[in-house]
């Protein structure tokens, strides 16, 4: 028999989080926006993003073994994943809605897993793990070679093609920072450090991706499901000429 859990999306408040760990010790938290082979759904239009369309499909595939769902609503995640929260709530679903908007402006910004030695994927998981359980381990810092700017992809491969030597901004060094609202974090990239701004195919973010691509003279690339071959060549081509 699977244990029981609680889902959730985004980044949600962490006083949210620990009051659903004492109300439902024995279920895990389970991340909606990953990909776990859950069967593609008709619920949303098929230009949606990708990292939506998990949420809705993996919410339908774990129905019964859900207590609740912690739904990101506000500047933290999107319009889509408020949209996607009232969705599901008209459906029946046990919805928390949580906006994680605020924070110390006057806190030093802490992001040592994103300048750290670790491979990007397992800098990239690292973080989103850190949402729920807190990183304890000690980083060292390493020059980088690369940046790769965005949220966290629905594929993991083509992260890689990149050397171990990469940093990493946009949204997903706002999470590690405890800062996911923060606009200003978020346009931060580190300047003639090759970088590639990277986004979801229909998500918003695109926009910012690619003026900030062109701004710096980096790659811009959306991706929908997987990586094509396409795209993996021009990050390819990309670093060799960076």
């Amino acid at each position: 028999m699977s244990r029981r859990k609680i889902g959730f999306w985004g980044v949600p408040k962490n006083k949210i989080i620990t009051e659903y760990q004492q109300k439902y010790p024995e279920s895990d938290f389970l991340d909606l926006c990953m990909f776990y082979g859950a069967k593609k759904t008709t619920i949303l239009p098929d230009t949606t993003c990708k990292i939506i369309s998990n949420i809705m499909d993996n919410a339908i595939y774990f129905k019964n073994d859900l207590d609740c769902i912690i739904a990101s609503v506000g500047k933290e995640k999107c319009d889509s994943g408020r949209f996607v929260a009232k969705i599901l709530k008209d459906m029946g679903y046990n919805i928390i809605f949580s906006q994680n908007e605020t924070y110390n402006g006057n806190e030093e910004i802490k992001t040592p897993i994103c300048t750290s030695n670790l491979p990007l994927a397992e800098k990239i998981t690292r973080i989103t793990a850190n949402i729920i359980k807190k990183d304890e381990t000690i980083y060292e810092y390493c020059e980088p070679k690369m940046g790769f700017w965005g949220v966290p992809p629905n594929d993991f491969g083509f992260l890689e093609l990149f050397p171990n030597e990469t940093h990493v901004f946009g949204w997903t060094r706002c999470v590690e920072a405890k800062r996911p609202a923060d606009d200003e974090l978020e346009i931060y990239v580190q300047e003639n450090l090759p970088t590639v701004f990277f986004a979801q195919t229909f998500c918003n973010k695109m926009q910012l991706a690619k003026y900030l691509a062109k701004k710096y003279g980096g790659l811009f690339i959306d991706v929908d499901d997987l990586a094509t071959n396409s795209t993996k060549a021009k990050i390819q081509a990309y670093m060799e000429l960076g």
